[in-house]
C-alpha cells in the first residue's frame, strides 16, 4: 500500500497548483491594432483647352492696361474660377455699396427691418461725392422717403447718401462685418461709411461743413502734399474697403445662386443691379446683343493725376441663361478713362466667348488625387 500513497502524495501538490493557475485572472488579450486610416483623395480639376485659353486671354486683357489690375470670373453653375491676381487686395470704393443693401436685405428677411419704413433725410445726413439726393434736401429742407427707395438709389445711381443712411440703419459698419463673417464670405472687407473713409483717404477728418458746396474739395487742397501722399499710399498698401477678386466673385455666385438671402430678397437685389445707371460703358459696355448684366460700380479719388479705384463687379447672363460673375478691380493707374472701359468690355467679351466654346467642348476631367 505504500506505492499508492507516495503516488497522492505526488499528485496532490500538481493538481493544487493546477487549481491555482486556473483560478487566476486573465489578462485581456491585445486588440487588434486598427487599419491605418487612408485619406480620402482630393478631386482635382483638369483645366480643359477653353478654361486655359480663357485664363491666358483674361491675363493678357488686365495687362493691356498700365496699372495695378485684378480680375476674376466665376462660373455659377460650377462654382470655377479664372482670375488673374485673384487673392490680391484692392480698393472697393462704391462696390461696398453692395454689402450694404445685402446686409440690409437680411435684416429684412430676418423681420428686424421694413424696406417701407418712412425715413427723413436732412442736412445732418449729407455726405460727399456723389450724393444726387443733396439737391432734394436743399430744396425742401428735408427729404421723405423710405428704405425701399434710398436702396434703389444707393445701388443704381451709387448714392453715397443714401448708402451712409441705410448703413447707420442696420448698426454701421460693424453690422456689415458681421454680415459678411455670418456668411462665410471670405475676401471681402467693408471698412467705414462714406464720409469717414474719403475723408481719410484725403488726409482729413470729417467736418460736417464738407457736405456743402466745394468745401471738402477747399479743405483737400489745403492738405500738405505730403500728408495727401502719405494718406493716398497708406490707403492703396491696405484698403480700409479692401476685397479680392475672386472674394467678390464667389460671393456674387452665392448671392446669385440663392445662398445668402431669401428668394424675395435675392430677386429684388439681383432686378435692382439691373438697373443700374453707373458705368454703362464699363462692363456693360461690353455685353454682346441676347445677354445681361446686372452691376456695382466703384470709382475712387485722384492725386497727382493717379486715381484709387476704378472697378466695376456684375452678373453677367447668357440667352440660355448660364451665369457669371464678374470683378475687374484697378486699383491704381493714371490710364485715361477710355482705355479702362475698353479693358473692362474686353472681359466681359472674352467671357461670353468663353461661354461659347465651353459649351463646344467635351466636359472637363477630374481626376482624383492622392493626398500627402
Amino acid at each position: 500500500m505504500a506505492a499508492p500513497y507516495r503516488f497522492l502524495f505526488i499528485l496532490l501538490p500538481v493538481l493544487a497548483l493546477a487549481v491555482i493557475v486556473v483560478s487566476l485572472p486573465r489578462t485581456a488579450a491585445a486588440p487588434e491594432a486598427a487599419p491605418e486610416a487612408r485619406p480620402t483623395p482630393e478631386l482635382v480639376h483638369i483645366p480643359t483647352e477653353a478654361e486655359r485659353a480663357f485664363e491666358q486671354e483674361l491675363e493678357e486683357i488686365a495687362a493691356s492696361l498700365d496699372g495695378t489690375v485684378g480680375v476674376a470670373v466665376t462660373d455659377v453653375e460650377t462654382g470655377r474660377s479664372y482670375a488673374i491676381r485673384g487673392d490680391d487686395w484692392f480698393p472697393q470704393q462704391s462696390v461696398s455699396k453692395l454689402w450694404v443693401a445685402l446686409t440690409a436685405l437680411d435684416e429684412v428677411d430676418e423681420g428686424r427691418l421694413e424696406l417701407d419704413e418712412a425715413v427723413a433725410i436732412g442736412p445732418k445726413d449729407l455726405t460727399l461725392f456723389h450724393q444726387p439726393i443733396r439737391d432734394l434736401v436743399q430744396a425742401r429742407g428735408a427729404f421723405r422717403t423710405d428704405y425701399a427707395d434710398l436702396m434703389q438709389r444707393a445701388l443704381t445711381g451709387s448714392d453715397n447718401t443714401a448708402n451712409d443712411r441705410i448703413l447707420r440703419r442696420v448698426g454701421g459698419a460693424e453690422a456689415v462685418e458681421d454680415f459678411l463673417a455670418a456668411k462665410k464670405i471670405t475676401g471681402v472687407r467693408f471698412g467705414a461709411d462714406e464720409r469717414t473713409k474719403q475723408s481719410a483717404i484725403a488726409g482729413l477728418r470729417w467736418n460736417q461743413a464738407f457736405s456743402v458746396g466745394n468745401a471738402f474739395f477747399d479743405a483737400r487742397d489745403r492738405v500738405p502734399d505730403a500728408a495727401r501722399r502719405a494718406a493716398f499710399e497708406g490707403y492703396l498698401a491696405d484698403p480700409i474697403d479692401g476685397a479680392t477678386p475672386v472674394g467678390i466673385t464667389e460671393a456674387l455666385a452665392r448671392l446669385a445662386r440663392g445662398e445668402l438671402l431669401s428668394p424675395s430678397s435675392t430677386a429684388l437685389i439681383l432686378a435692382t443691379l439691373q438697373n443700374t445707371r453707373s458705368g454703362p460703358q464699363r462692363l456693360k459696355g461690353g455685353v454682346p446683343p441676347g445677354w445681361s448684366i446686372g452691376h456695382k460700380t466703384g470709382t475712387g479719388q485722384f492725386f497727382d493725376g493717379e486715381q484709387s479705384g476704378y472697378n466695376d463687379i456684375g452678373i453677367l447672363t447668357s440667352p440660355e441663361g448660364h451665369r457669371y460673375t464678374l470683378a475687374v478691380l484697378i486699383a491704381r493707374t493714371r490710364e485715361p478713362t477710355l482705355a479702362r472701359m475698353r479693358m473692362m468690355q474686353e472681359v466681359t467679351r472674352a467671357t461670353a466667348q468663353f461661354d461659347l466654346e465651353r459649351a463646344n467642348e467635351d466636359p472637363p476631367e477630374v481626376v482624383a488625387q492622392p493626398v500627402g
